[in-house]
Protein backbone atom coordinates (compact mmCIF):
# COMPACT_ATOMS: atom_id res chain seq x y z
CA UNK A 1 0.00 0.00 0.00
CA UNK A 2 1.44 3.15 -0.79
CA UNK A 3 2.03 5.85 1.58
CA UNK A 4 -0.22 8.20 0.26
CA UNK A 5 -3.05 5.73 0.44
CA UNK A 6 -2.10 5.05 3.73
CA UNK A 7 -2.52 8.72 5.13
CA UNK A 8 -5.21 9.15 2.57
CA UNK A 9 -7.52 6.23 4.57
CA UNK A 10 -6.31 7.44 8.12
CA UNK A 11 -7.78 10.75 7.24
CA UNK A 12 -10.63 9.46 6.46
CA UNK A 13 -11.38 7.23 9.13
CA UNK A 14 -10.62 10.35 11.86
CA UNK A 15 -12.91 12.38 9.62
CA UNK A 16 -15.64 10.36 10.04
CA UNK A 17 -14.67 9.25 14.08
CA UNK A 18 -15.09 13.42 13.98
CA UNK A 19 -18.27 13.31 12.65
CA UNK A 20 -19.75 10.17 14.50
CA UNK A 21 -18.85 11.75 17.73
CA UNK A 22 -20.37 15.37 17.06
CA UNK A 23 -23.52 13.72 16.29
CA UNK A 24 -23.31 11.67 19.22
CA UNK A 25 -23.02 14.58 21.53
CA UNK A 26 -25.50 16.78 19.75
CA UNK A 27 -27.79 13.81 19.39
CA UNK A 28 -27.79 13.98 15.25
CA UNK A 29 -28.53 10.72 14.28
CA UNK A 30 -27.83 11.13 10.51
CA UNK A 31 -24.65 12.56 11.35
CA UNK A 32 -23.62 10.00 13.41
CA UNK A 33 -24.58 7.60 10.90
CA UNK A 34 -22.61 9.37 8.37
CA UNK A 35 -19.26 9.31 10.50
CA UNK A 36 -19.68 5.37 11.20
CA UNK A 37 -20.22 5.28 6.83
CA UNK A 38 -16.80 7.06 6.56
CA UNK A 39 -15.37 4.71 8.93
CA UNK A 40 -16.12 1.77 7.08
CA UNK A 41 -15.63 2.88 3.78
CA UNK A 42 -11.87 3.92 4.97
CA UNK A 43 -11.34 0.59 6.25
CA UNK A 44 -12.83 -1.38 3.43
CA UNK A 45 -10.06 0.98 1.06
CA UNK A 46 -7.68 -0.20 3.17
CA UNK A 47 -8.35 -4.05 3.49
CA UNK A 48 -8.54 -3.21 -0.58
CA UNK A 49 -4.70 -2.01 -0.94
CA UNK A 50 -4.16 -4.93 1.67
CA UNK A 51 -5.00 -7.53 -0.86
CA UNK A 52 -3.71 -5.80 -3.91
CA UNK A 53 -0.60 -5.61 -2.20
CA UNK A 54 -0.49 -9.64 -1.11
CA UNK A 55 -0.74 -10.23 -5.15
CA UNK A 56 1.78 -7.68 -6.27
CA UNK A 57 4.52 -9.33 -3.82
Amino acid sequence: MGMEDKVSNAAEKAAGKVKETAGDKSDDKSLEAEGKSDQSKADLKQAGEKVKDAFNK
